[in-house]
């Protein structure tokens, strides 16, 4: 055989390979350990498969769990989904599939394994506007789906949106988004970040603080608070000062050690003295307090002269004695016939 006639041959063989349909079950296996579609847990009929980084599962359960409707086309290896007014149609092998008439390509294409018809998560769930998360270290995809996410949070002061869910030299930012703009929250990733997605579609993070947008949860709301009492353990038994200076943590009193408190770990500016204070934020009832609520009470003969901060089990955090300095106690019976209001702040 010549050398030109052999480089013609394997010409021909590669693309016949390429152009040959790919079966999963030729392919690597490596067990991804859950899949959650909005902190539910998927139950599926097969283990998913990762082929070449891609995560690929049972194509009418990736599809309906996301509210797409599936049909079917066994002669032609064919499927069309329908949710709302996207059609996406799709030929099972090929490397591209029409959304609405629009074409768009797969990294990995999808793929038939004992008997099953499977499809990459990724590129189905992103395709019905859900946002996909890969965590390596557990193996476990998570699916945030669009009805979750819409463009429903709004920025309240400039905030920037970085790479990584902190502000060091590390974390680039890619941009600052002004006050007014709405971003999808994709998860809270701990007390003080957020992951969001904005309109043109980029993904980073911003301070999960209240300054900064208008996204509240229970959750979020409870490690925020854990966050705060934590911090303001730091100063137990530091002396009492009536009158203390605000630029410094020697001493306090219970106005100027909520004040630091709140500013330190929530970026929230309160103003100087307790009577003040009282007029921020939302009043809530004693039955319905929570962590990281403020308590106001009478004192010193003024109808609001204290300020402490509730920190759950019926007992609090505060400052008022030379002798104890900042410490924790029970709101008992003796507080109780002081108790005027008390306001919740995030």
């Amino acid at each position: 055989m010549t050398i030109k006639k052999g480089a013609m041959l394997l010409l021909l063989l590669t693309a016949m390979l390429s152009s040959a349909p790919i079966h999963a079950d030729t392919l690597p296996q490596t067990h991804v350990k859950a899949i959650y579609l909005d902190d539910h847990k998927l139950q599926l009929e097969v283990e998913p498969l990762l082929v070449n980084d891609t995560v690929l599962v049972p194509m009418r359960e990736l599809f309906e769990a996301q509210g797409a409707k599936v049909s079917w086309n066994s002669d032609t290896h064919t499927v069309k989904a329908t949710k709302g007014d996207m059609v996406l149609t799709y030929r099972i092998g090929e490397r591209t599939a029409y959304k609405n008439g629009q074409p768009l390509i797969l990294n990995v294409p999808g793929q038939m394994s004992d008997g099953y018809t499977m499809m990459p998560l990724r590129f189905v769930s992103e395709a019905l506007d859900s946002i996909v998360k890969w965590d390596a270290s557990t193996r476990t995809v998570r699916i945030f789906s669009s009805a979750t996410n819409a463009f429903d949070t709004k920025i309240l002061y400039g905030v920037n949106l970085r790479s990584q869910p902190d502000s060091s030299n590390d974390s680039i930012i890619r941009e600052m988004l002004p006050v007014g703009e709405k971003v999808q929250v994709i998860q809270e990733v701990d007390a003080m970040w957020l992951e969001v997605r904005t309109r043109d579609n980029k993904t980073g993070y911003i301070s999960a603080k209240p300054k900064y947008s208008d996204y509240t949860s229970a959750s979020l709301a409870d490690r925020q608070a854990d966050e705060l009492i934590a911090y303001g353990e730091k100063f137990l038994n530091r002396p009492y000062e009536f009158g203390a200076a605000t630029d410094q943590t020697l001493t306090f009193d219970c106005s100027s050690f909520v004040s630091r408190l709140f500013k330190d770990k929530l970026s929230i500016d309160l103003p100087r003295v307790s009577y003040n204070q009282a007029k921020e934020g939302k009043q809530v009832g004693i039955n319905d307090l929570r962590k990281g609520d403020l308590l106001f009470f009478s004192a010193r003969g003024l109808d609001i002269g204290h300020v402490a901060i509730y920190v759950g089990n019926n007992r609090m955090l505060h400052t008022y004695s030379k002798e104890l300095g900042v410490h924790y106690e029970t709101l008992d019976d003796k507080w109780m016939k002081r108790f005027v209001t008390a306001r919740r702040l995030f």
